[in-house]
């Protein structure tokens, strides 16, 4: 396994055969981008809405808000500058995947803990495969251009984590995010290599 996703935790790398099909599909690719930016704004919002007494989750999500926001708009002016226009949302297989894992009617603890964790495991998913456009793409533009999404991405992949140790057990938290590493990585195998989606 990849030293680099042994560092976010992931348990299985990307297929390599996703970076060059990706590249194929630089329309398709980046109209699905906007639409995941677009989502995690919208998701941190959700967060803040339901724990507005958490203060300090309130205080580090707001200003994720306007940063994920203004990524929308960057992945929106780079494909206005190549001629694509942003075409419509599709379903996100991987993201309701994921959500199929989450524990349903349990504790107030255990829903924040399972939601905390669901981000965080989408964020470090897409900061891997950020990397691997920034290492893998032949436009030395674009290569920069996700280089600065990766970094960005494993930033906000760390502070889900540390919100979530802030509010639970640490021991709670480690067990939990082993069990979602591990299904994130068997559901990863079940679908297929998709170079017109982000995940």
């Amino acid at each position: 396994m990849s030293s680099k996703v042994s560092i976010l935790g992931l348990k299985l790398p990307t297929d390599p055969r996703w970076v060059n099909l990706a590249a194929i599909s630089l329309d398709e690719v980046l109209t699905d981008h906007a639409f995941c930016e677009q989502k995690a704004a919208t998701s941190c919002i959700s967060l803040i809405q339901r724990y507005p007494d958490k203060q300090r989750l309130v205080d580090e999500l707001a200003p994720i808000v306007t940063e994920e926001w203004g990524h929308f708009r960057q992945v929106l002016a780079e494909m206005k500058k190549r001629g694509f226009v942003l075409g419509k949302q599709r379903k996100d297989e991987y993201v309701n995947n994921l959500m199929n894992f989450q524990q349903k009617g349990g504790a107030p603890a255990t829903v924040l803990l399972d939601r905390l964790l669901i981000f965080a495991l989408i964020e470090a998913r897409s900061c891997e495969r950020f990397r691997l456009l920034s290492e893998g793409l032949e436009d030395d533009y674009l290569r920069e251009f996700y280089r600065r999404f990766m970094i960005s991405e494993a930033g906000h992949y760390r502070l889900f984590i540390d919100l979530a140790n802030e509010y639970l057990p640490e021991e709670m938290v480690k067990t939990r995010w082993a069990e979602w590493l591990k299904y994130e990585a068997d559901m990863i195998q079940t679908l297929p290599v998709r170079g017109d989606r982000m995940h």
